[in-house]
């Protein structure tokens, strides 16, 4: 159920022009000030009378100087805040959903922000924790949260919409896992979830049509990216090959997409000896399980319009030619990729790096005395980093 239908926002902070349709559960992702807090609490001064109404500094610079925020719900009907601060404030909220917003600032605190409304207000006390007898042994917030909203789950909450920046704070993995399924069988009776996250745990991976990638530019403000939904075959195999380190990849700048475990352990060492670091630039080494997996993976960042570059084995000397299997794949990543964000190893990855080991399970110790301490890179993995790194910046 999507009590929001769609959501707008001009004007407001770094929103200067912002328009999207959240599913019945939407995760916000982006980098820091990406403006993932802008767009949850624009929809809380939307919906709830609680909050505060926009002031001269909420005002996006170098506009008019109006905020206008509008959700079309179901039915027909629309609700919007039109404001010129500090003069005018023009307002129907009539038709509102009840909203709770937890946002991470309150996080070790009350967790929720005001509720007005008696259903609002009664959804929010079930976040109350009850009296410990010392205040060590008081649950923290994260795990304060999980137990808010399984109180919720048990109260037979429905058509609410849920506001959460960073559910993942302060929980470990596994409570982490815990509370993403609380959020969905919230979602599934009814209720609608908004939240930001940094975490691969909440994203699912199989419906990219609920994440919403928000990214800033200083003449764009903030922009925001909706993916559609995959084909059923392709979710169920996506379902299959993403874990949780693999789903990184939506919280990534750009991504290396290579085909397998030697080449993953090897080009951190090749980041190194390049004096790049991968990690301050937001770029994921992504092992794709064979190189028949990697035309997946790149449709899935083409989806996401996520920047990667791929790389991957010719399988065959210069001058031969590769077997029918190798030539279908090769041909397959390259109408999917592009020439341009593909380097292709010729014949393959271990002899252009100079990791053929002489027995099997040593290629990663040989790739380690490889590139340790010398900084002869082969001219392939050169271009290689050169074209995620410029993808990373551009």
């Amino acid at each position: 159920m999507t009590l929001l239908r769609s959501v707008s926002m001009q004007g407001y902070r770094a929103a200067l022009g912002l328009q999207f349709a959240p599913s019945s559960m939407c995760a916000l992702v982006g980098e820091a000030s990406s403006g993932k807090s802008t767009v949850l609490t624009g929809i809380w001064t939307l919906l709830e009378a609680a909050a505060p109404p926009p002031t001269i500094d909420d005002v996006s610079k170098g506009t008019s100087g109006r905020i206008h925020l509008a959700a079309d719900l179901e039915r027909g009907k629309t609700i919007f805040l039109d404001a010129r601060p500090p003069d005018t404030l023009n307002l129907n909220r009539a038709g509102a959903p009840p909203v709770l917003f937890l946002p991470a600032n309150l996080r070790s605190r009350t967790l929720v922000a005001p509720a007005t409304g008696p259903r609002a207000a009664a959804a929010a006390r079930l976040f109350e924790q009850p009296p410990a007898p010392h205040h060590w042994s008081k649950a923290d917030g994260g795990l304060q949260l999980v137990m808010g909203m399984e109180r919720l789950l048990d109260s037979g909450l429905r058509r609410f919409v849920l506001l959460i920046e960073e559910p993942e704070l302060y929980l470990s993995p596994h409570a982490q896992r815990q509370l993403f399924r609380v959020l969905r069988a919230l979602a599934r009776r009814g209720n609608q979830i908004l939240y930001s996250t940094h975490a691969p745990v909440f994203l699912s991976v199989d419906r990219i049509e609920e994440l919403a990638l928000i990214r800033h530019t200083e003449g764009e403000g903030t922009s925001l990216f909706q993916p559609k939904a995959l084909a059923e075959r392709v979710a169920f195999r996506v379902l299959a090959e993403f874990d949780g380190e693999r789903a990184e990849l939506f919280l990534s700048r750009a991504v290396l997409l290579v085909e397998g475990r030697t080449e993953k352990m090897t080009f951190p060492l090749v980041f190194d000896v390049l004096g790049v670091e991968p990690d301050k630039l937001g770029i994921l080494v992504l092992e794709c399980g064979g190189k028949g997996n990697i035309p997946l993976f790149a449709r899935i960042c083409n989806a996401c319009g996520i920047p990667y570059v791929v790389v991957h084995d010719r399988d065959a000397p210069l001058g031969q030619r590769p077997v029918e299997s190798e030539r279908i794949i090769n041909q397959q990543i390259r109408e999917v990729a592009g020439k341009r964000r593909t380097v292709v190893l010729t014949p393959d990855f271990e002899a252009v790096s100079g990791v053929t080991p002489r027995g099997r399970g040593r290629k990663p110790s040989k790739a380690y005395r490889r590139y340790t301490g010398n900084g002869d890179v082969p001219g392939p993995l050169r271009v290689a980093v050169e074209k995620v790194v410029r993808a990373a910046r551009g």
